[in-house]
């Protein structure tokens, strides 16, 4: 899975490159995104391309958050499809992530310290 990276104001902003993120995928995504777990404690991940998500692509979702919580850091997510925030907000996947509209508001909240 080809995930772009970008660095910015000392974020790291993932796009997730998959319209459905299931499992067909999800361990491809777990693998894939390690690294940049590895290498950054801030982290975005842009679901702008996102469409469909099921519990596998959920639960990579958590796994990502889990490693960063538990060395200092955080996991913002961003660009949502109204498909997909639906989802998050059906099984309360809301209350456990911070996200936000934009990638840049996903910044600036790195930024203003929440």
């Amino acid at each position: 899975m080809d995930i772009t990276v970008d660095h910015i104001d000392g974020v790291t902003v993932a796009t997730v490159p998959v319209d459905e993120l299931d499992a067909s995928n999800s361990n491809e995504f777990k693998r894939d995104i390690a690294p940049v777990l590895q290498a950054n404690a801030k982290l975005v991940l842009d679901l702008s391309r996102l469409r469909f998500v099921d519990s596998s692509g959920l639960g990579a979702m958590l796994s990502c958050l889990r490693q960063l919580t538990a060395k200092g850091g955080d996991l913002k997510l961003c660009s949502m499809s109204q498909q997909v925030r639906s989802l998050f907000e059906l099984v309360r996947m809301h209350r456990i992530f911070d996200i936000h509209g934009t990638r840049e508001e996903a910044m600036a909240a790195f930024h203003a310290g929440h």
